[in-house]
């Protein structure tokens, strides 16, 4: 799972800092955190885990 906060729609959010900040803070194992709006950082972690998975498959 890739986390990806955004600076909108978040009612207090101080521009992504308290999502940000949220998902950091959950210890939950597989979750990958980027930066504020980083949907091409999202993606890149997304190609980077596909790869590793597929590896350990074939």
């Amino acid at each position: 799972m890739v986390a990806v906060p955004t600076s909108t729609g978040y009612g207090a959010g101080l521009e992504g800092i308290t999502a940000l900040l949220a998902m950091h803070a959950s210890c939950a194992a597989g979750i990958t955190v980027v930066n504020i709006d980083s949907g091409f950082g999202a993606a890149m972690a997304a190609f980077r885990l596909s790869r590793v998975a597929r590896r350990r498959v074939s």
